[in-house]
Parts: C-alpha cells; structure tokens; sequence
C-alpha cells in the first residue's frame, strides 16, 4: 500500500471503526443530588443534572457527544482533530468557540452551569485560560480528566525542552482505566449510568481484542510524531508513558522514546538514533503548521537526505493516525485499532 493509498484510506476506516452503535439492556441507580464526585484531590458537588455545559477539550466534548448529551452542552473549545465520524451532528449542534485555547471570557459568555476540561493547560493552577477556583468563585461546578492529574511538574526538565516543563511527566504507562473513570463520572452527574456503562463495556471488548491479537514483541518500537513549526525544528513527540506508550504496548512493542516527559520535543539526529520499527505520524486537523498534515510529515520523512535513511523508512513502515488518540482520551483506543489495520500488512521485526 502506497502511502497516498494508505491516507485516502484513512478516513475509511475511521468511519468503520466509529460505525458501530452500544447497545446495553442494564439498570442502573439514578443518581441522587446533591451529588458529590471526588475529583482529582477535589470535591465537587453537583444540586442537579448540568444543563449548560461548556467541554473544554476534545476528549471531554466527545465523551458527552457518546454519552448522547450534546443538548446539555452550549459550548467547547480546544479541537485538535476533526469530530469522532459518526458524531458530526452532535458537533455541529454546540458553538466552538474555537479550534485553540479559549479565553476565560468567551467561556463565561455562554453562562455555563458545568465546565469540565481534558488538560490542566485549560484547567488548571498553571493555565493561561482559567483556573479551577475562576469558576468556583462563580458557583460553576469544573471538573478535570483523571488523566491529566495523573501528569506530575516537571522539577527536573526531563528532556531538556520549554515543552517538557510546560506539560509535564507521566512516571508510570496510562492506560484506560482512569479514562473509564472520567466517564462513568460523567455518566452519574449528568444521571445516564445506563449510557456510561455500556459505552465502557464496548470499550472495554475492543481492547481486550487487540490484546489478544498482538503478542509481545521485545524488537517493536513505534515513534509517535505529533508535529513541528518546521523540519528544521524539534519534533513534538509522544512521550514514553503516555496514550503512545499505551498504544504501542497495546500491540505488543514498546515506545521507542523512554523519557518520562509528556510531549518531548526532540531534534532529528535524536529521532535517527531511537531508530525505531514503525513511524506514526499524526494528523493533525487544527491547521496550525504545515507539518500537522501527515501528508506533510511523510513527504519529509521521504526526501530528506538523511531522515529517508532510517529503517522504517526505507522499509515503508510509516504508519496515520489521528493526532488526538496521542491525548489521553477515547481517540487512544481508537487510534490503537488505526495503527493496528496498518501494521497487519507491514513485514515486522
């Protein structure tokens, strides 16, 4: 398969993999109010059902949009990728206020009730956008993914980049579990456990497949690239113990980066020496630099002097997939069976 062959199909088998609808026939407990949800060293405490909810973060909108919430939602921001296929018209009923970080203002302007985020670099003590206790103070329940609070300061500048100190470290591999967790969150607040609960289940069966489909494989290494401003630049990667790590040893190998650091941005003498198997290159839909496109990345990846030299290159080993499954969130599992389509047909290791 070619690789403008293998991009063309990509969003194919996107739409085949988001086809499938949960069914579920249990009855859970309604949820009692006023509820109270321990939320990442936090209580929080909800009188009633959210009706105004602006998601800050893709996984968190698309959590709702699976939750079949998009009425209660007036607003989201902060959209990587495009929208799960399949959930287009949940999309397309809620105002993005943008596409990149929101303001605290845009945000209040839509007189949210709930505000609830997939990273502290919207939410959080050390945010640009707000903090948790801006909305507090206003009486607005927030919430924050248990992802993202499992991500620790990084004291020490793991890999030695801004990127590092700003996103943090992650000092053991995620996984879905604190993904299920934020969703049956937010199943009990907004009272649809009916719905969480069968929406983990699928989630649930879809990755105990791929794990039974991929054994260990000691001499599989995949390499995530998320983006660079240019090729001259230091790639923005996926760090060992993230959705990537995650992802690769899903399907039986491992992250070929090792560092704690969340994001690491890394120069291309650094990527040559990992020399890893596979190459994944990430599309990314927010059109913020030319090296978002994957068809970019590979055109890079293809022609330069010294990068087309690595192994996985030379080998064809270049594999896409949505550049919001390398964040924590539901697009992770998504993106392990996007890559695990593609590496069917590569010759491994």
């Amino acid at each position: 398969m070619t690789q403008t062959t293998k991009l063309a199909a990509l969003g194919g088998l996107l739409t085949a993999l988001f086809a499938a609808h949960m069914t579920g026939t249990a009855v859970a407990e309604p949820t009692k109010y006023p509820l109270e949800i321990e939320n990442c060293g936090q209580t929080v405490v909800f009188d009633k059902a959210p009706e105004r909810t602006v998601a800050l973060g893709q996984n968190t909108a698309e959590i709702l949009f699976m939750l079949g919430l998009e009425d209660r939602m007036v607003g989201t921001a902060f959209w990587p990728n495009r929208v799960l296929p399949g959930y287009e018209a949940a999309y397309n009923k809620v105002d993005v206020l943008t596409v990149e970080f929101p303001t605290l203002e845009s945000i209040l302007s839509k007189k949210p009730d709930f505000v609830p985020a997939m990273l502290v670099t919207l939410l959080g003590p050390d945010s640009k956008v707000a903090k948790r206790e801006d909305f507090e103070k206003l009486g607005i329940p927030t919430y924050m993914s248990p992802a993202a609070c499992s991500v620790e300061k990084d004291t020490g500048n793991a890999s030695n980049s801004k990127a590092t100190a700003v996103y943090g470290i992650r000092k053991e591999l995620w996984n879905l579990d604190e993904l299920y967790k934020e969703i049956s969150d937010l199943a009990q607040i907004y009272d649809v456990q009916d719905r969480g609960e069968a929406l983990i289940a699928d989630l649930k069966a879809r990755e105990a497949k791929l794990r039974a489909e991929f054994a260990d494989n000691e001499n599989l290494t995949f390499l995530f690239w998320f983006s660079s401003p240019s090729p001259s630049d230091d790639a923005y990667l996926s760090g060992g113990n993230g959705p990537s790590g995650y992802i690769a040893d899903l399907l039986g190998g491992s992250n070929a980066l090792k560092t704690e650091a969340e994001w690491p941005a890394l120069g291309w003498e650094g990527i040559m020496a990992a020399n890893p198997t596979v190459i994944v290159a990430a599309q990314v839909d927010r059109k913020r630099w030319g090296l978002d496109e994957a068809e970019n990345k590979i055109a890079f990846l293809t022609t330069d002097p010294a990068v087309s030299q690595m192994d996985a290159v030379k080998a064809g080993r270049i594999a896409v997939i949505s550049g919001a499954a390398l964040n924590p969130s539901v697009q992770t599992l998504y993106g392990a069976e996007q890559l695990a389509e593609q590496i069917r047909a590569f010759d491994l290791p």
